[in-house]
């Protein structure tokens, strides 16, 4: 090692170490979240008479860290090296012509002095003329170069229906729509089960912003596509041109992030575009399967970036939403279906909310092919053939399940020898329903509930019809627990 090295720094491995005595002194002087962006990915690849040599990952990267962290890179470089030190740069770079990455090396404080034509750095075509890029959402037919946002014009806000299980989550999207980029909320990040809803937020936050800010670019893209779109750049030797076009988007969505779990060279690019995206104040919107905490396969630094911003789940809709939903899409299709048979099909299609619209979908469509009129028949026959759930037989055990899902009870609490009064009322109710919608015996409903006789069955029933007859709460969440059972029953 050159003698202008200090004598600490001597040894095999010298580089590494000087690089993280400069890492512990940048951390004291810059966010967290800035030392994650921009110098975490940095590797130390070569220390030489004080100079030491960073590789970094872009052209991009290289821009900003002169722009914005040049002088603190110089002092700590000078501070850990001695007055003499300086630092370079090797920029990783994507050659159509070697299969291997190209890089090229800089000396640090040279991008503000040196223009993009200047001989001493030949750029890539596509960081010279961003018009080169190739567009694979462009319109076709138009002069000028557009993007396809790739969104449903049918996901909007104004039909998606707002419950308990969706509010935040909802409520973020429209707060994010309305200032994109602006918010706390970047990256938003929507997740939750299968046809719960996610989907249609993250595109009606796109249609939402193209109404809003039309000069915005919005892309909507899955998580699949976004996975085979980098294979097939990478097989032509044009990543580059993959991530600076997603870079230029103001509003990206991705759907289905959880499917980058198998896919880290992607996790690499999405990486650098989230980091350009986020550090432009432009707005990301992801969806999940699962919570960002909870995704496995995924590398550290994306799961860290996504608890910047929001993290909002989307549960699975209650009967009451579902009942809201339904009717929303009757609305849409113009057409109007009997009370009763909306609350059989909301009870049968207990979560998904795309089975819950096939099951419509499927209803409408034996009712005009057969000409018969919907009634709650034709939705039976409908809904054995579509779901497999309908016609259960219904049990002590079912109403048991059913009243303590109601009054969020445990069920082994039910059961128990308690006098306590919410315990003893809902066994009451529990009774006084097993009675009315089951063929049980006195004694067999009474053996249900821990060995109780035919005389508290009857005492217990005569208790709910008197507290009926006298407080109205009481009697609407019997009524309420008997529609319950009634369409369970059907």
């Amino acid at each position: 090692m050159n003698n202008n090295v200090p004598d600490a720094y001597s040894k095999l491995g010298d580089t590494e170490a000087v690089w993280q005595k400069c890492l512990s002194i940048i951390k004291d002087n810059v966010s967290w979240r800035a030392y994650q962006t921009w110098f975490e990915p940095i590797v130390a690849v070569e220390l030489n008479q004080s100079a030491l040599t960073l590789q970094i990952p872009s052209q991009f990267f290289y821009e900003w860290l002169e722009e914005h962290y040049v002088e603190l890179l110089g002092k700590t470089i000078k501070r850990v090296l001695g007055r003499t030190a300086r630092l370079e740069y090797r920029i990783l770079m994507e050659s159509s012509s070697n299969k291997q990455p190209a890089s090229i090396k800089m000396a640090a404080g040279t991008a503000s002095k040196t223009s993009h034509e200047s001989n001493v750095i030949d750029l890539p075509s596509h960081l010279k003329d961003p018009s080169s890029i190739k567009n694979p959402y462009s319109i076709p037919g138009l002069k000028r170069v557009q993007i396809d946002p790739q969104l449903n014009s049918k996901f909007v806000f104004d039909n998606f229906v707002e419950g308990d299980c969706n509010r935040v989550a909802r409520s973020a999207g429209l707060h994010v729509a309305q200032k994109p980029g602006a918010t706390s909320f970047n990256p938003l990040v929507i997740f939750g089960g299968n046809g719960w809803g996610k989907s249609h937020i993250a595109q009606a936050i796109g249609n939402e912003v193209r109404k809003l800010h039309p000069n915005k670019t919005v892309l909507y893209v899955s998580a699949e596509k976004f996975i085979n779109q980098y294979i097939d750049h990478a097989k032509n030797q044009a990543i580059n041109d993959f991530i600076n076009f997603y870079q230029m988007i103001d509003v990206l969505i991705l759907d289905d992030i959880h499917d980058f779990s198998k896919a880290p060279k992607t996790q690499d690019a999405f990486f650098a575009i989230f980091n350009h995206l986020h550090q432009s104040g432009k707005q990301i919107v992801l969806t999940s399967d699962t919570a960002p905490k909870d995704l496995e396969g995924m590398q550290e630094r994306l799961l860290s970036r996504f608890r910047w911003g929001l993290n909002a789940d989307v549960q699975a809709p209650s009967f009451e939403t579902r009942q809201e939903i339904l009717k929303v899409k009757m609305g849409i299709e113009g057409i109007d279906i009997p009370e009763d048979v909306v609350k059989y099909i909301a009870y049968n299609v207990p979560s998904n909310v795309r089975e819950l619209e096939g099951a419509l979908i499927a209803l409408l469509a034996q009712a005009m092919l057969n000409k018969k009129e919907i009634d709650i028949e034709l939705a039976k026959r409908v809904m054995k053939n579509f779901i497999k759930t309908a016609s259960k037989e219904l049990s002590i055990e079912n109403i048991q399940k059913m009243v303590c899902e109601f009054f969020h009870m445990p069920y082994d609490r039910l059961l128990a020898k308690t006098r306590k009064r919410e315990v003893v009322q809902a066994r009451q109710i529990t009774m006084f329903l097993a009675k009315k919608f089951t063929k049980c015996s006195l004694k067999n409903i009474g053996e249900h509930f821990g060995g109780f006789d035919h005389t508290t069955v009857i005492h217990s029933c005569q208790t709910v019809e008197n507290l009926m007859d006298t407080d109205m709460e009481y009697k609407e969440q019997v009524a309420e627990l008997q529609q319950k059972v009634q369409l369970a029953s059907l």
